[in-house]
């Protein structure tokens, strides 16, 4: 059973900086690289939202609302995935949730348990 364990959440102030992780287990380092990743947060009151997406070659996109400040970028070797957020603003505020896509549709996607991020004006 794949596993998705998010990390590096926290309270920073506007125009910080963090960075969060995702690291996969129950999966070979194969699979991993073949699949895709991708961050999406969710606001109360909000729906989920995708804030950024890396696929196995190494393509990116983003939502228009993080582009420039938010860069994603993956360790196979490590099975993790990363999301840089700089120039953080408080509308950025929410739970971020790491969401793996298999490259084949039999073993399914996953997400993980989410980690809050909250930034003060």
């Amino acid at each position: 059973q794949v596993q998705l364990v998010e990390s590096g959440g926290g309270l920073v102030q506007a125009g910080g900086s963090l960075r969060l992780s995702c690291a996969a287990s129950g999966t070979s380092i194969n699979i991993f690289s073949m699949s895709a990743v991708a961050w999406n947060r969710q606001a109360p009151g909000n729906q989920r939202e995708l804030v950024a997406r890396i696929i196995s070659t190494g393509s990116t996109n983003y939502a228009d609302s993080v582009k420039g400040r938010f860069t994603i970028s993956r360790d196979n070797a490590k099975k993790t995935v990363y999301l840089q957020m700089n120039s953080l603003k408080p509308e950025d505020t929410a739970v971020y949730y790491c969401n793996l896509l298999s490259p084949y549709p039999d073993l399914g996607d996953y997400w993980g348990q989410g980690t809050q991020v909250t930034i003060s004006s």
